[in-house]
């Protein structure tokens, strides 16, 4: 069984992993690195021989999973591809705005038309890297596969793993719509990958069901590490976040303010707009227009999509009918006055140039009655990094584009993040006790948390962080 890491470096990018076992090569992910241009915002596929792969496996539908899978299909036009049903929607709808937004940063427009997509000026690529015409084509050819059912790389349904070289069953991560783990058994080993993961239920996705210890051993797990570079905050629970975050918009309606949250356009849009019904049922939250960005409804008519078959809680929910948002375009970001007592949750989360967020935020900033609050990651560098660091009163440059401006809003955290927070990774690497332990996903200082921690828990367990683009034998 080899292993290599196709993620350029040791980091949140464009994450994807070759493994070659049971006589079959194979491909878990193929993400974009969402501030990188050109090649550079590839995995590094030149590692894989064109034509080599029997099988891709795609966990989830972010952009860091899934973005430049049309490149890998490309050289790999045997290779069949699988996810499941609501990752291959949702997948299909981000590749297709993938290239608009490639197209806009190829010709640079003249700014406004930029607010429909989820990435921005900061993660643009000089040409287009696939077109929507062959975005169609390879997505006709996905197979979607569901949880909990046993699969052979050739695409059969199978009863046990001993009726393949190589079989692979998805397992529900709790990350977004769709999200899975993906355990492979081939040459009497089992292999588990966890891809993104959350361990505890968010208002729509239910916490992961991943294998237990009863169901046999884990020989090698690679797992996510996003957060492992803070602790989790102790004793806060989501329902304390959701309640401070009640009270905190309430204040701020008070004082005659509108609410920004910048989300991303797939999963964060749909757990808030989930959650900012409950607030209404719940009256902590009056009849406050709420406003979201197109990509954002794309994705949400997609979530109601598979209301009704997807693990969840709140099942058969439709977002669109009962929360009823507003839907802002590019232009509007510009030109619609900022009105009181809204709620304004506009992708991207983190406020990339030219996003709607990034536009409305700089229309926020320097005034006291408003607030921008975050509800999930946001990359130190990025302007909602920049923005998080800074104190009232500094002078905060948001687009490179625009001039300073001083902080006067009111701007804070919750915790929403739809990732394990590392205490729970840590704990289910401790509960099913792998042999080896591959720590990916993370930027170098969350990934030493975890390989010093689990050196001084599990001292027998081997961990291993895998270097850029070197083979393995495990």
């Amino acid at each position: 069984m080899r292993f290599t890491n196709l993620t350029r470096a040791t980091e949140i990018g464009a994450n994807s992993y070759l493994l070659e076992t049971g006589g079959r090569k194979l491909v878990l992910d193929c993400g974009m690195h969402p501030k990188r241009e050109g090649e550079e915002a590839l995995p590094n596929l030149r590692l894989v021989p064109d034509g080599a792969l029997d099988a891709i496996l795609v966990s989830h539908s972010h952009l860091d999973h899934i973005g430049s899978l049309p490149v890998l299909m490309r050289r790999q036009p045997q290779s069949r591809v699988f996810m499941t049903p609501a990752t291959a929607s949702l997948g299909e709808a981000l590749l297709h705005n993938s290239i608009n937004v490639m197209a806009k940063q190829a010709a640079p427009a003249n700014g406004n038309g930029h607010g429909h997509h989820e990435r921005g000026r900061g993660a643009s690529n000089a040409s287009l890297l696939f077109t929507h015409r062959e975005a169609d084509e390879y997505t006709q050819v996905w197979q979607p596969c569901h949880q909990r059912q046993l699969w052979s790389l050739e695409g059969e349904r199978i009863v046990r793993p001993e009726e393949a070289a190589v079989s692979f069953e998805f397992f529900d991560a709790g990350h977004i719509l769709g999200s899975s783990g993906i355990l492979l058994r081939a040459e009497g080993r089992r292999f588990f990958y966890t891809g993104d993961v959350n361990f505890v239920d968010q208002t729509i996705s239910r916490a992961a069901s991943f294998p237990a210890p009863e169901d046999g051993p884990i020989d090698v797990l690679v797992i996510e590490t996003t957060r492992g570079d803070h602790p989790a905050p102790k004793g806060v629970t989501r329902e304390d976040e959701q309640a401070r975050l009640a009270r905190a918009m309430k204040e701020v309606f008070a004082r005659e303010g509108a609410v920004l949250i910048p989300v991303f356009a797939l999963g964060k849009t749909q757990e808030m707009l989930a959650t900012f019904l409950q607030f209404k049922q719940q009256g902590l939250l009056g009849d406050v227009p709420i406003y979201i960005g197109g990509l954002s409804t794309k994705m949400t008519e997609i979530y109601d999509r598979f209301a009704g078959s997807s693990p969840r809680r709140l099942p058969g929910l439709s977002l669109l009918h009962s929360v009823a948002p507003y839907v802002l375009s590019g232009r509007a970001a510009s030109e619609e006055p900022i009105k009181p007592r809204r709620i304004y949750a506009l992708s991207s989360g983190m406020m990339t140039e030219h996003t709607l967020s990034n536009v409305f935020a700089r229309r926020m900033l320097s005034d006291r009655r408003h607030a921008i609050f975050f509800v999930g990651y946001a990359d130190p560098v990025s302007p909602a990094g920049v923005l998080r660091a800074a104190k009232p009163g500094d002078m905060v440059r948001l687009d490179d584009e625009a001039p300073e401006q001083e902080l006067r809003c009111q701007v804070d955290v919750f915790d929403f993040s739809a990732h394990a927070q590392r205490e729970t990774i840590l704990d289910y690497i401790r509960k099913v006790q792998p042999k080896k332990v591959v720590l990916v996903h993370g930027d170098p200082g969350a990934v030493e948390w975890f390989q010093a921690t689990l050196k001084e828990l599990e001292p027998a367990m081997e961990v291993i962080v895998p270097p850029a683009g070197v083979a393995l034998e495990l």
